[in-house]
């Protein structure tokens, strides 16, 4: 059970890419990224999931509380790529909604107006 993190600047946008199974265990180690990332000014986060094959109600929180931390530094959340039980995950919570989820890691860069919903 192990989490890797990666973070690459594109433009204003940095994105977080994960892979692994984010849950109880390995969600503190994605949280410290992101508040090493709010603390130097970074606020606009695209979270690359592609190679998350696991995500619990923990992993979930993150996100949320990422998104509120970037949505008062005036930056914003994307999620991107969500392997099928991710993006289920995502979808039964409610949280595709409220965290702007997106197909590919491309088109939440480009903040494409048309986010995954289903």
């Amino acid at each position: 059970m192990s989490l890797t993190v990666q973070t690459e600047q594109r433009g204003d946008v940095v994105v977080v890419s994960v892979a692994g199974e984010l849950d109880m265990a390995t969600a503190p180690q994605l949280q410290d990224q992101i508040t090493d990332l709010l603390d130097k000014g970074r606020s606009r986060l695209v979270f690359d999931l592609a190679e998350v094959s696991f995500c619990d109600s923990t992993g979930l929180s993150v996100f949320v509380r990422a998104k509120n931390s970037c949505d008062e530094a005036g930056g914003e959340v994307r999620l991107a790529a969500p392997q099928r039980g991710v993006l289920r995950i995502l979808e039964v919570s409610g949280l595709v909604e409220v965290l702007h989820t997106y197909p590919t890691v491309e088109q939440a860069v480009a903040g494409d107006p048309t986010p995954t919903s289903s």
